[in-house]
């Protein structure tokens, strides 16, 4: 379900809620001004199920899938997901620090989690994403720019962007141009 609003607290007003212990506060005086989207499939390539959900609440069993030991220890998590069948769902509140740039750069400064929201999407960079999701993200990347306006069309980005040398998503599959004019930008 796409969200309409925010809530006084910070949580989008729709989203199904599953806290993520894996955030901190913001630098004091920091305004929210980039939208960093990224892709995520756990174990890669495949969709569906919990393991993005136990990642970002630190109960993955890293002996689940041979893939899950290089993250025993990862302390990860994103403003929001959303799922391949659209379904929303929000770790940390928008106000806080979710833990989901790691090392970044943009338009000179550093450490993008400081003044970003992270939203991922379950994907991968070479499969296509669904209606359904670029409908929900739509819906809320406008209502996120309503709610922090220094949020402006160029200051939406991938996390290939922020992190050229590390990251790849959301990767080709992912239609900037179809996204963008959605949100009319």
């Amino acid at each position: 379900m796409a969200p309409k609003s925010t809530s006084d607290d910070h949580w989008l007003i729709g989203a199904r809620r599953c806290v993520s212990p894996n955030f901190n506060d913001r630098p004091a005086q920091t305004s929210i001004s980039l939208l960093v989207i990224h892709n995520i499939s756990l174990p890669p390539g495949e969709f569906g199920g919990a393991d993005i959900e136990r990642l970002f609440t630190n109960s993955l069993d890293t002996r689940a899938h041979p893939f899950y030991a290089e993250l025993e220890g990862l302390e990860v998590s994103a403003h929001a997901y959303i799922r391949r069948d659209g379904e929303l769902v929000q770790f940390v509140p928008l106000n806080r620090r979710a833990w989901h740039a790691g090392q970044s750069f943009f338009e000179g400064r550093e450490n993008c989690n400081d003044f970003s929201i992270g939203i991922e999407l379950e994907g991968a960079d070479d499969i296509p994403y669904t209606q359904a999701q670029y409908d929900v993200l739509a819906t809320l990347t406008r209502t996120l720019m309503q709610a922090y306006p220094d949020i402006l069309p160029r200051r939406i980005v991938g996390h290939s962007d922020i992190a050229p040398e590390r990251k790849t998503d959301p990767g080709p599959a992912f239609d900037w141009a179809y996204y963008k004019s959605l949100i009319g930008a």
